[in-house]
Order: C-alpha cells, then sequence, then structure tokens
C-alpha cells in the first residue's frame, strides 16, 4: 500500500499531492462513517480501500473539491446518504 505513494503515479492521477490529501481524507471520513467500499479488499484498513479506489479510477476530486465516483460506480450520493452503524453498534 505505501508503495503507491512512492510512486508519483498514484499523485499524478489526482492531479498533485494536496488533491492526494483531499481526496484520502474525504473518502476515509465517508469510509469511517459506514459508506461501501467501491473495490473488493480483503484487509479492513480505510487507507487501503481509498488507495485501491484511487488507483482503480473509482473516485477523484471533482471540480469543486468534493469526492466523485466515476462512471460505472455506485453513485456516491446515495452512498454518502447512508447513515451507517449506530455507535451502540460498534
Amino acid at each position: 500500500m505505501l508503495d503507491a505513494f512512492r510512486e508519483e503515479t498514484i499523485v499524478r492521477k489526482v492531479g498533485g499531492r494536496f488533491k492526494l490529501s483531499a481526496l484520502i481524507q474525504k473518502r476515509m471520513v465517508a469510509l469511517n462513517r459506514g459508506a461501501r467500499p467501491l473495490v473488493d479488499v480483503v484487509a479492513n484498513n480505510p487507507m487501503m480501500i481509498v488507495v485501491e479506489e484511487i488507483l482503480n479510477d473509482k473516485i477523484y476530486l471533482d471540480n469543486t473539491g468534493n469526492v466523485a465516483i466515476a462512471d460505472g460506480a455506485p453513485d456516491l450520493d446515495q452512498i454518502l446518504q447512508e447513515p451507517g452503524p449506530d455507535f451502540n453498534e460498534l
């Protein structure tokens, strides 16, 4: 996973280190709130899920700086509206 950050591929894919950081942070918030991953990853680590989503062209930052889902992926608005687990369930 960390090898992806050593290469410039993921940085160029997103459009720079600042945008990469913003995308990772925003998507991790959504995952931590209960959003479903857009990729199948064996690990339960949110960072690995986000990196795989980026590398597989599932998510990107749109022109307004919000996380957007690429064509062919589930609707991000629907995913973000899901409340996720209740704190009592955690």
